[in-house]
C-alpha cells in the first residue's frame, strides 16, 4: 500500500490540488457517476482519492485504478428500516472519518467531495473545514422524499432528514445538483446562494455504452424482449412492471414477450416471489448484478426498455441513470409520467398514467406493434444524448464548479430551456 501511494504521489506531483471523494451506498468504480467525476477531475490535473464501501467484485480494501486511489471499507449490515439505516450510516461515517484522517496525515487533501446519501457527511466536511479544506456537497438523492417514499409517512425522521439536508447545504462551499429540480431544492430549502449551486447531470459515457448486435438467446425463444436495468428496491416500481407483465401475458394473451430485469437490491427476492404469485416467472428473467458485458447485451437486445419508477415526490424530482443509458443505446422507452423522466427522455418515451400498470402494459404493446415508431423514438433519444446529455457535456459544469471553489466571485449556474 505504501509503495502504491508513493507511486501515485510521484505521478500526480506535489503541486496538484487533491480531492477526496466520499461515498457510502455503492462501491467505486461501480458507481458510474462518481467514477466519471473522479476521472474528469483527474484529467483536469487534480489528484483524486475515493473512500467507498466494498461490494460484489470490489472486495479489495485498497487499489490504484486509472491513477485514482480507492480506499474501501466493509459495512456490518445494510439498513432496512429507520433504526437499521441509522446503524448503517453511523458505522459508515465512523469508518470513513478514520480513513480520511489517515489519508490527511499521509498525503493531505484540499477538498472533501461528499456524495449523499446519507446527509451526514457535513460532519466530516465541517471538521476538515476547520483546517482550511473545501467541502463540496454532491446531491445525489433527496433524502426527505426518499424516506417518505420508503416508509409512507413523515413525522420525526422526515423532519430530521430536512434538518440534515439543510446542514449539508449550509456547510458546503458549493453543491452539485443532478437536475434543475434538485437545484431548486438547494436554493429554496437549503438556503444556498444561486451562484454556489451547479447543475452537473449524470450523463452516460458513450465510451462505455456501445451499440452492438442483439443476442436473441436472451429472448428465451420469444419474439420480443423488454429490458430493465437498475436497482431493485421498494420505490423502483418493479411490482408495477410485474403487474404489467401479468396483464400482457394472461389478460391479453401475448405469449411472445419476455422480460429481463438486470440489477440487485433489497427487494430482489420479494420481486421473484411476486412474479411467481402472478404466474409470470416463466416470462421474467432476474439476472441479479451482472458485468457490463451482459448488461449491455440485454439492453442491445431489448426491443423496448422500461422505467416503472413509482409516482412519488422522490422519483418525480430525480433523474434516473437508466433512462440516459436506454437513450444512449437508441432504445424506445416506456415509463410513468414523472417530471424529470419526461425532461430527460422527451420524445424518446411513451408516458403511462402513474400507478396504472395496465396502461403501462398497453404502452409497451403499442411500441412492440409499431417498429417504425420504435426506430424513430430510439433515434431521437440517442441524438439527444449525443448532443445534450452525454457525460462530455457535463464536464464543463463540473470543472466550473471546482474553479469556483477558489474564486471569490462564484459563477452563476444555469441551464437553457432548450437542453
Amino acid at each position: 500500500m505504501l509503495v502504491s501511494q508513493s507511486l501515485w504521489n510521484r505521478r500526480r506531483g506535489s503541486a496538484a490540488r487533491r480531492v477526496l471523494i466520499l461515498v457510502e451506498n455503492l462501491p467505486v468504480p461501480f458507481d458510474r457517476r462518481v467514477w466519471q467525476e473522479a476521472m474528469t477531475l483527474r484529467d483536469a490535473g487534480y489528484a483524486v482519492s475515493v473512500i467507498c464501501p466494498t461490494g460484489s467484485g470490489y472486495e479489495s480494501k485498497f487499489e490504484v485504478s486509472e491513477d485514482i486511489q480507492i480506499h474501501r471499507y466493509r459495512l456490518p449490515l445494510e439498513g432496512s428500516g429507520p433504526a437499521g439505516y441509522a446503524i448503517e450510516y453511523v458505522s459508515a461515517l465512523v469508518k470513513i472519518f478514520f480513513i480520511a484522517c489517515r489519508i490527511w496525515r499521509r498525503q493531505d487533501f484540499d477538498v472533501i467531495h461528499a456524495c449523499n446519501p446519507p446527509d451526514l457527511f457535513f460532519l466530516i466536511g465541517g471538521f476538515f473545514k476547520l483546517f482550511g479544506k473545501k467541502f463540496v456537497f454532491d446531491h445525489h438523492d433527496i433524502n426527505p422524499e426518499l424516506y417518505e417514499s420508503k416508509f409512507g409517512r413523515r413525522g420525526f425522521y422526515y423532519r430530521l432528514m430536512l434538518l440534515l439536508e439543510r446542514l449539508s447545504f449550509r456547510t458546503a462551499d458549493i453543491s452539485l445538483a443532478t437536475n434543475m429540480s434538485y437545484r431548486r431544492i438547494a436554493i429554496e430549502r437549503g438556503g444556498m446562494q444561486e451562484s454556489r449551486v451547479f447543475v452537473v447531470r449524470s450523463g452516460p459515457s458513450l465510451n462505455r455504452l456501445k451499440i452492438s448486435p442483439a443476442d436473441d438467446r436472451l429472448k428465451r425463444g420469444r419474439r420480443y424482449l423488454i429490458g430493465y436495468v437498475g436497482v431493485i428496491g421498494e420505490q423502483e416500481g418493479l411490482d408495477q412492471l410485474l403487474e404489467a407483465a401479468r396483464h400482457i401475458v394472461h389478460d391479453i394473451g401475448r405469449k411472445d414477450v419476455h422480460f429481463c430485469v438486470v440489477g440487485d437490491g433489497t427487494a430482489l427476492e420479494t420481486m421473484k416471489s411476486l412474479a411467481a404469485a402472478l404466474n409470470v416467472s416463466a416470462y421474467v428473467t432476474f439476472t441479479g448484478r451482472v458485468p457490463d458485458r451482459l448488461l449491455l447485451a440485454v439492453l442491445n437486445t431489448a426491443d423496448v426498455c422500461v422505467n416503472p419508477d413509482q409516482a412519488n415526490a422522490m422519483n418525480d424530482k430525480s433523474t434516473m441513470n437508466k433512462i440516459m443509458e436506454y437513450m444512449a443505446l437508441g432504445k424506445p422507452i416506456v415509463q410513468f409520467d414523472l417530471t424529470e423522466g419526461r425532461y430527460s427522455a422527451k420524445e424518446a418515451s411513451l408516458y403511462a398514467t402513474p400507478r396504472d400498470p395496465q396502461d403501462f402494459a398497453m404502452k409497451i404493446l403499442e411500441l412492440l406493434d409499431d417498429p417504425v415508431r420504435r426506430t424513430a423514438m430510439g433515434q431521437f433519444g440517442r441524438q439527444r444524448v449525443l448532443t445534450k446529455l452525454a457525460w462530455r457535456h457535463q464536464v464543463p459544469a463540473l470543472l466550473s464548479a471546482y474553479a469556483a471553489l477558489w474564486s471569490e466571485d462564484m459563477v452563476t449556474s444555469h441551464e437553457t430551456s432548450t437542453a
